[in-house]
């Protein structure tokens, strides 16, 4: 008995070890398998309508994974230098901007005070200097950190080749680990499957789209440096209630401010249409799913974005989904709770 309980120490102490050890290993490359696996969920119903035609899960997986490294691919190799360019002109302009003189403008009486006026002008001239430096940075960064960039995207895209053609297995791995029985196991995985497909479809891609749309209205009325703006409403799209608008509608109030209202009218119905679209798609990608509240959405996507990264944006709201979610198993109730709620 006492030679058992030792060896079940030992394994204990091994085992531990190891998994310490192993997480050390991948830490350095645990966001890029983590996306790599998020894009083998997205792209799921896809891989099995390739499959289920082709009958092959390597050739079905090879060609989705080819398509999404084109589609990733061409953009980035022909839009990053235009964007470099324009987040440049962008931190140039900010450095020579008249912040106060377009409020004073809409608002004379409440700038009236020549010292309230020039602070809040060093105030806004502050914070927009550190966004576009920042973002200036964050370009500069991708060149000078290639070769890195290039071996995690290596990672995650075998990680995403393999998750999806051994999903099943990759599924089956997870339940037996899971210490619950088979009626709660299928509970749990259903739940995570439809908030998950909530969070992905309805915040990421529907979020994006919307930003896509607001881009259109930039680039149709020769808006300047439309292409970083059309980024930074997709961005701001994806987070739940703060949307495109706050790209667009200081835009709106540029182009009426320079004169060109026909431009600002044009963007400013391409904007509400932008932020309408929300309305269409939502019941199309996600009805009659389980929806994650839109607050803790936000808290998700803001925390995760502080703690992991751009990553995080999408790691955040599933980390607390998963949470709740776990906590509706632990109450043996099926969600929805108080913080989720049926679509």
């Amino acid at each position: 008995m006492d030679d058992l309980y030792f060896k079940r120490i030992m394994t204990t102490i091994i085992l531990l070890f190891l998994v310490v050890v192993t997480f050390f290993l991948v830490k350095p490359i645990i966001l890029s398998i983590l996306l790599g696996i998020i894009l083998a969920f997205i792209l799921l119903p896809v891989y099995e309508k390739t499959n289920k035609f082709l009958k092959s899960p390597n050739i079905s997986a090879t060609i989705i994974c080819t398509c999404l490294i084109i589609i990733i691919l061409l953009p980035v190799w022909f839009l990053t230098p235009i964007a470099i360019e324009e987040s440049i002109k962008i931190y140039m302009a900010s450095q020579q901007m008249d912040f106060v003189g377009p409020l004073k403008a809409i608002f004379p009486s409440f700038f009236a005070s020549e010292t309230f006026s020039n602070e809040v002008g060093s105030i806004l001239h502050s914070f927009v200097t550190r966004i576009t430096n920042s973002i200036t940075n964050m370009f500069a960064e991708l060149i000078l950190n290639f070769p890195t960039l290039f071996l995690k995207s290596l990672v995650v895209i075998f990680t995403f080749f393999f998750v999806l053609r051994d999903n099943e297995k990759f599924v089956g791995y997870i339940e037996s680990l899971l210490p619950f029985s088979k009626d709660l196991q299928k509970n749990l995985f259903d739940s995570s499957r439809e908030i998950t497909l909530s969070v992905l479809y309805g915040q990421i891609v529907i979020g994006i789209f919307q930003g896509i749309v607001a881009g259109i209205g930039f680039f149709i009325f020769n808006v300047p440096n439309s292409l970083m703006l059309t980024l930074l409403a997709c961005a701001a799209g994806i987070f739940p209630i703060i949307g495109t608008g706050i790209i667009w509608v200081p835009v709106v109030v540029y182009l009426f401010v320079a004169g060109n209202t026909f431009s600002a009218v044009g963007v400013t119905i391409i904007g509400i249409i932008s932020s309408s679209v929300d309305n269409f798609l939502r019941p199309v990608f996600i009805s009659k799913r389980t929806k994650l509240n839109s607050s803790l959405v936000l808290i998700g996507m803001i925390g995760g974005l502080f703690m992991f990264g751009i990553l995080g944006i999408i790691l955040g709201p599933l980390i607390l989904a998963y949470l709740f979610i776990i906590l509706e198993v632990y109450r043996d109730k099926r969600v929805p709770g108080v913080f989720t709620k049926q679509e």
